[in-house]
């Protein structure tokens, strides 16, 4: 209770600063000089940043862009993630070793003490199902489930041995995105959004688009502002239709009359504002403002029939359909105009071996199918534009596969699958700040374990915000007493694979 009361002072002595009365008292000229000054030294400090954003939110315009705590590598991102997990072990990690073990029952320390999501009693090791070969300069191992990633091998950073603390979907899912495994916290294009704002005011800063049929299974959490101001909470955009829901004019309403009645509306929030000094009304004020500006500028961004034939082809894109394919093209048009983080989730990669859809040898193949053209097509199209050295692109799923078939209750199913697994699994980055043509880190011979150079969830996380600029120790909201941040108490910046 001490600490609460200790940060409601703290927030009245803040509205009382040299900053706030420059804000309040001279229109925010001396706040914005203020921000000019620190940005003009190509960094600022924890103090300076956090005074920068509280600046932006003060003054109605909380996305604003604002400088990052020092110079960054990469300017935006586009963050793939494909729920449900695809199998490192059938597209990535190649594991000669573990085809000698195929059909054989697993070893009992690979079993005791651990706890799969569906496995019981002795499964069977189950070998790699893709074709493997090395590929580019780098020879890099890709099996033949990707054909295309194949060539743009020597763009790419693989890490081999991520790791996480949670072997359940939503979960995983959560903790991959906002640092926890529980509900409420901010996820990373909340935490981008905060930290840098936007470049492109008639854009929201932070957009998601998701194909496959379904949400992922930690549904909208996973792109929620959680304690931080809604308006950096991401904003689905759909593929169908009117790209965001009732944006537009209702009918009978023109265009003037729809302006004339937000700004009644902005006014009556804003004398709210000055009333109780809630940053959530700022937060509505500056929501309604944005959503009368895209409803020109989202229509354009969506509209990806304006582009030339040879792109649709190269993406594979049926203009007239929504489509994982289709959400790439539209990654980089958003990216384009200045969307700070854009992320992109495919539903219907959790291949189990219960169906076909979720058999390694049919589901896991036409997922790669439905995908594989249109992320290379994205990374060349970012690299041919020159996008691809300031956008970060990283492409994975919330935990890996188990190098034996799955079960259930001792049953072998129908199809071949694999569990759950939270030892080891495979994330690739690509673009802004990383190396190109790079590996790092390895699991032993049947990818069961890391064994060199493991990489944590949350030194993933910190990595990420150290190539836009920020110490990942330092971009801290506080909440309920203390400050919190992405990567929780944990998290190093892997520096090995940084260009």
């Amino acid at each position: 209770m001490n600490k609460l009361l200790q940060e409601l002072q703290q927030a009245a002595a803040e509205r009382e600063t040299r900053r706030h009365f420059l804000h309040t008292c001279s229109t925010g000229v001396g706040a914005l000089a203020l921000s000019s000054i620190l940005g003009s030294c190509g960094f600022l400090n924890k103090d300076e940043h956090t005074a920068a954003v509280g600046n932006a939110l003060q003054s109605g315009e909380p996305t604003a862009p604002h400088p990052s705590q020092y110079i960054p590598k990469a300017k935006r991102i586009i963050y793939i993630h494909m729920a449900g997990s695809p199998s490192q072990l059938e597209l990535f990690d190649y594991k000669p070793e573990l085809a000698k073990y195929n059909g054989k029952d697993c070893p009992q320390e690979l079993l005791e003490g651990k706890k799969f999501a569906f496995i019981r009693g002795v499964p069977k090791m189950l070998g790699p199902q893709g074709k493997f070969a090395q590929h580019g300069q780098s020879g890099a191992w890709v099996s033949d489930y990707l054909p295309h990633l194949q060539g743009v091998v020597d763009d790419l950073t693989f890490l081999k041995a991520m790791h996480t603390d949670q072997f359940n979907h939503a979960p995983a899912q959560l903790l991959m995105h906002t640092g926890s495994a529980r509900l409420g916290r901010p996820s990373m294009g909340s935490w981008v959004t905060y930290g840098l704002g936007t470049e492109n005011d008639n854009l929201p800063g932070y957009i998601v688009l998701a194909s496959g049929g379904k949400q992922p299974d930690a549904g909208k959490s996973i792109w929620g502002s959680g304690f931080l101001p809604t308006v950096y909470q991401g904003v689905q955009c759909r593929t169908d239709g009117d790209p965001v829901l009732y944006a537009s004019d209702p009918a009978g309403i023109t265009r003037d009359v729809r302006k004339q009645t937000i700004d009644a509306i902005s006014e009556i929030n804003q004398q709210q504002y000055n009333d109780v000094k809630d940053p959530e009304i700022l937060t509505r004020i500056a929501q309604y403002e944005l959503a009368f500006r895209m409803q020109m500028s989202v229509p354009d961004a969506m509209d990806i029939k304006s582009e030339p034939q040879y792109i649709l082809d190269s993406y594979g894109v049926d203009p007239n359909k929504g489509s994982f394919a289709r959400n790439c093209l539209l990654a980089r048009r958003l990216v384009e105009r200045g969307v700070r983080f854009v992320q992109l989730f495919d539903w219907g990669w959790d291949s189990h071996g219960t169906s076909e859809d979720g058999a390694i040898e049919i589901g896991l193949k036409n997922k790669c199918k439905e995908s594989d053209q249109a992320v290379a097509a994205l990374l060349n199209d970012l690299k041919q534009r020159g996008l691809l050295d300031e956008t970060l692109v990283v492409w994975g799923g919330e935990f890996g596969r188990t190098p034996m078939q799955e079960n259930r209750d001792g049953q072998v199913l129908p199809f071949m699958g694999r569990d759950h697994h939270l030892e080891a699994f495979t994330v690739w980055m690509a673009g802004g700040g990383v190396k190109k043509g790079f590996s790092y880190g390895e699991t032993d011979d049947i990818g069961y374990y890391g064994v060199k150079d493991k990489v944590h969830v949350h030194d993933l996380q910190a990595t990420i915000l150290h190539l836009l600029g920020f110490d990942h120790t330092k971009l801290t909201y506080q909440f309920q007493g203390r400050p919190f941040r992405l990567t929780d108490v944990a998290g190093k910046i892997v520096k090995p694979i940084l260009a």
